[in-house]
This record gives C-alpha cells, sequence and structure tokens, in this order.
C-alpha cells in the first residue's frame, strides 16, 4: 500500500485542505489516519481532507507526495474512487 497527499490547495475553514488516500486500502487508509490522529470526521468516501498544518507531518509519516492528478489516477486504478454521482445528496 501506498498513502499519497496531494499540496494543500483546496480552500475552505480558514485554511488550505490537501487529500489523503490510498492506492489500494481504505482499511489501511484508515489505520494510517488513526495512527496520526486524523478524525474519522475528516473522511469523505475515498480519502480524508486533512489541513495544511497537517501536511509536513504526514509526509513525513509516510505518505508520498502527489499531484491532484496522481490522486485521481491512483483511486481510480484502485477501484477505490467514488465519482461525484455516487455522492450522497448529488442526484
Amino acid at each position: 500500500m501506498t498513502v499519497l497527499i496531494d499540496l494543500p490547495r483546496w480552500p475552505a475553514h480558514d485554511t488550505l485542505w490537501s487529500h489523503l488516500i490510498s492506492d489500494s486500502s481504505l482499511t489501511e487508509l484508515h489505520s494510517f489516519a488513526a495512527a496520526l490522529g486524523i478524525p474519522r470526521r475528516g473522511f469523505d468516501l475515498d480519502h480524508y481532507d486533512v489541513p495544511a498544518s497537517r501536511y509536513d507531518e504526514i509526509v513525513a509519516a509516510g505518505a508520498v507526495p502527489a499531484t491532484m492528478r496522481e490522486i485521481v489516477v491512483a483511486l481510480r486504478t484502485s477501484g477505490l474512487r467514488v465519482i461525484a454521482k455516487d455522492r450522497p445528496g448529488r442526484r
């Protein structure tokens, strides 16, 4: 398993946010996040949203920096991607 993180560039709640994903397993992604104290409420069906203030710590813990394109490709390849039309409330 590889955990990937993109650069924080998604604005919300007065900060920028990154996406944290696994290229193979949500179980392992949840374990990685839990080990770092990332709250489960940050999980959004196929990724965790993490604030910019945690980026360096998460990379130091083993997450691999990736582009947004690499994140999407990894999710699609793994079969873990949840597309917009399948997200609750988006029909």
